[in-house]
């Protein structure tokens, strides 16, 4: 046998679902902040706010993912690609921020 039918394919994500679960979470994670806005809140203290939410859902929770995805490739000998964990990462901010908008409609 060879190397090549050795090893196992690769199976990634598509980019576009990728780029569209960050776009969605990126259209979410600032859908209430224009009627903050509008609702007569200081701007200072929105963009304040959102800064921190946004980049919670749009950098951290992805990066978490991409860590643990580090840390299982390394010590259990896993394959999991960094597009797919980023993948998972924005698709549980997606759920995240759906549930917390659920919760406070």
């Amino acid at each position: 046998m060879s190397k090549s039918q050795n090893h196992k394919s690769t199976n990634l994500v598509p980019i576009g679902v990728t780029i569209g679960l960050g776009v969605f979470a990126l259209v979410l994670a600032l859908a209430g902040y224009g009627f903050r806005l509008l609702a007569g809140h200081e701007m200072e203290v929105v963009i304040r706010h959102a800064s921190v939410v946004v980049s919670f859902f749009m950098i951290v929770i992805p990066a978490l993912f991409v860590g643990g995805a580090k840390l299982l490739n390394r010590f259990h000998g896993t394959n999991i690609q960094t597009r797919n964990a980023i993948t998972l990462g924005y698709l549980t901010s997606v759920v995240a921020i759906l549930t917390i908008m659920g919760r406070y409609s």
